[in-house]
């Protein structure tokens, strides 16, 4: 019983430290979809999936229809990943500005499933600088 109940403690201490001044919920990782998420696929993840949420699923997919793919945050300490619910947030931005990214923060809400952030923010990195390679290998 002592077990569980630290275990609790910890858990609900590691929540709390996740949640910033105003009650928001933090959380750094890899911006990306589920699919590629879940099949490893991260410095190269199919541009597709982000259209209509899986490799080749452009064949069976009308352009025009609602998105199908599931925008996730992967993290990596956790090894886990959290569904994103753009809230105070447009897709487009986030897909302009952090998708395939690491080092993406997530500001928001932590949803009772444990596994959905309310995005209401979100902090990028910069984009990879552009290099111009001189010589051969």
């Amino acid at each position: 019983m002592k077990k569980i109940a630290l275990l609790a403690l910890v858990a609900a201490s590691m929540l709390l430290a996740s949640t910033g001044e105003k009650g928001e919920f933090e959380k750094k990782g890899f911006l990306t979809t589920e699919w590629c998420a879940k099949n490893d696929l991260f410095a190269d993840c199919r541009l597709e999936s982000y259209h209509c949420g899986s490799e080749g699923c452009y064949r069976n997919w009308v352009p025009g229809e609602p998105e199908k793919m599931k925008m996730v945050l992967y993290v990596h300490d956790e090894g886990k990943i959290y569904y994103i619910k753009p809230s105070g947030v447009h897709v487009s931005e986030l897909l302009e500005k952090a998708a395939n990214r690491n080092e993406v923060t997530i500001i928001g809400k932590l949803e009772g499933d444990g596994k959905t952030i309310e995005a209401i923010e979100f902090k990028a990195p910069p984009p990879p600088k552009k290099s111009f390679f001189k010589g051969c290998l």
